[in-house]
């Protein structure tokens, strides 16, 4: 189906002051650019487009009880999640501060032992340790107990996190979430390591420390920005677009010893990421223990970090194995289940499942069901689960709709994490699927492509290339355009099945005026029909370099017999 269009005068308009085709003006004003400056921010992304960070409510709060720490002389913890998005948090603001401030050290909770968030064992740490004041990322916004916990112990928090919070906010020296109702702050849609940058931006504007010293950790940042998968719009499109330039130049050790483990690249993607370094990350605390993330992601020896890099390769392997285990055995309890086709969501249970991969088999069975998913397991005598979404479903809210059956729960629209007790189980799985079932809209229930824009191949010239590769970083909120072009053919016979099911082929218009290379992943049983007759065609346009060769590639995204409307129906 094609997206919504935007509105002809503004196309136009937009067209003319930057002199580009309408099909381009037409993606910026879809992507809510209108003017010339909102164009140059957005292809010419400054550091001074950061929002001054003061305008998140308790910034000046969090900032003054820090300075207060460092004055006295106390001891600090910097707190994190165990996932990529904490591990990276925990990384910029515990290598940040060290260097001004020597009596600080940081803590990464066990998944296994403590579970998610702020927990008691790392609180009675801190209170044993002398440690009077945490600073929690990317969690804590609803550890209202946890925080008066707490303070009974003396130790003070400072929470900064990204995630929804709850009616009460938690009794801390400073919650900074820019999703709080009573904040301000112009751009809601920050990463919690988005979040600890903003407390370190506001501390060095605060302290006059050059901000170029904190520009070095952008890197990490863009890391999380991507394994979060949080919008690569406003603040996030300048993080990210800065962060990848620095990895592409001159990456943190840890970073550049992961990297070593992927192909060797002039510049790297968002996706790049998503794939290559955010697995190995979290790999460690999936496995073991995120703490060894952390000790990579803070060492400035290359030859360490090397070692460092080496322990989390092999604990992604390990993890691709129980993932696949998982997996496995997961699609064999839906296809044994006769009542499965009638069932608007997939909540599945087993004890031996292995707590560190079943959010990555929910997302597995998304794929192939496209029904909201929850993937339990047991832990410490819990039930505890990993959530993920279709398009369109609030899976958060889903999941809030049972929180009288729930012990804890969090997350976002598209995945949640939660825990419950035993006995709880089998009302929790009907609650949720009486939930889906009456609040799920129909087009949620069906995988749809959407395009953004129908063209020609003669209109994919080099100044349309070029100016559409500057569209980047493609992420959420910035995808990579879907593009329609009806009416194509194979070229010379030349289609045939690659790798593991996969379709290489040229394609070309019916006057042979212009071919391109394509490639469509798990489209393998098309090859006999794009040889029968002409075919629509909806794909991402990318650079493909082989053999130190860089050429223009399609994904193609799907393939139809060509029809006047082919994809118009869906």
């Amino acid at each position: 189906m094609p997206k919504p269009q935007p509105d002809s005068q503004l196309v136009e308009h937009l067209s003319s002051q930057l002199n580009i085709g309408d099909s381009l003006a037409s993606l910026l004003v879809m992507r809510g650019i209108a003017t010339f400056e909102e164009a140059r921010r957005f292809f010419r992304p400054q550091h001074s487009d950061l929002h001054d960070p003061f305008l998140m409510k308790d910034m000046d709060k969090a900032i003054e009880r820090i300075e207060k720490a460092i004055a006295a002389n106390e001891r600090i913890m910097v707190y994190g999640d165990y996932d990529v998005d904490g591990t990276t948090s925990v990384a910029v603001v515990y290598s940040f501060f060290k260097k001004i401030y020597s009596n600080i050290e940081y803590y990464i909770p066990d998944r296994y032992k403590e579970g998610y968030g702020i927990s008691e064992m790392g609180i009675d740490y801190a209170a044993e340790s002398g440690i009077t004041l945490i600073i929690a990322l990317d969690c804590g916004i609803k550890s209202c107990d946890k925080i008066e916990y707490a303070k009974q112990k003396g130790v003070e928090f400072i929470i900064c996190d990204h995630h929804l919070p709850g009616e009460i906010l938690p009794d801390a020296s400073a919650v900074l979430d820019p999703k709080r109702p009573d904040c301000e702050y112009p751009f809601k849609e920050l990463s919690g390591c988005g979040i600890g940058f903003k407390l370190c931006q506001a501390y060095s504007e605060k302290n006059n420390i050059d901000i170029e010293e904190l520009y070095e950790y952008l890197d990490l940042v863009a890391v999380s920005i991507a394994s979060d998968l949080v919008k690569i719009t406003d603040e996030n499109r300048v993080l990210a677009y800065f962060g990848l330039q620095k990895i592409a130049e001159n990456p943190h050790s840890g970073l550049r010893a992961l990297l070593e483990f992927y192909k060797p690249k002039e510049e790297y993607s968002i996706s790049d990421l998503v794939f290559s370094v955010g697995p190995r990350i979290n790999a460690a605390g999936r496995v073991a223990h995120a703490q060894a993330a952390v000790q990579l992601l803070t060492e400035t020896d290359i030859v360490k970090a090397r070692e460092f890099a080496q322990v989390l390769n092999q604990q992604n392997t390990e993890r691709k194995e129980f993932d696949s285990n998982t997996t496995d055995e997961a699609l064999s309890m839906i296809e044994a289940d006769s009542a499965f086709g009638t069932r608007f969501s997939n909540v599945l249970f087993n004890s031996s499942w292995h707590k560190g991969v079943i959010g990555i088999v929910a997302s597995r069975l998304i794929e192939k069901y496209y029904k909201p998913t929850i993937i339990l397991t047991e832990s410490e005598g819990k039930v505890t689960g990993s959530a993920r979404s279709v398009n369109g479903f609030d899976i958060h809210a889903a999941i809030d709709a049972c929180g009288h059956l729930l012990l804890h729960y969090g997350g976002h629209n598209h995945a949640a994490g939660l825990s419950l007790l035993p006995e709880n189980l089998p009302a929790f799985l009907n609650e949720f699927e009486r939930i889906v079932k009456n609040t799920i809209d129909e087009h949620s229930l069906h995988p749809t492509i959407d395009y953004d824009a129908e063209i020609d191949l003669t209109d994919i010239t080099g100044k349309f290339t070029r100016i559409l590769k500057q569209f980047s970083p493609f992420g959420p909120g910035n995808m990579n355009p879907v593009f329609l072009t009806r009416d194509l053919k194979v070229k010379d016979g030349m289609a045939r099945v690659v790798g593991n099911n996969h379709l290489k082929l040229t394609v070309t218009d019916t006057d042979e005026i212009i071919s391109f290379e394509a490639i469509a992943f798990d489209f393998g049983h098309f090859c006999k029909t794009l040889l029968d007759g002409p075919f629509d065609l909806c794909y991402t346009i990318e650079e493909n370099t082989f053999n130190g060769k860089t050429t223009l590639q399609f994904n193609i995204k799907d393939i139809k017999p060509h029809a006047v409307n082919g994809f118009d129906g869906n």
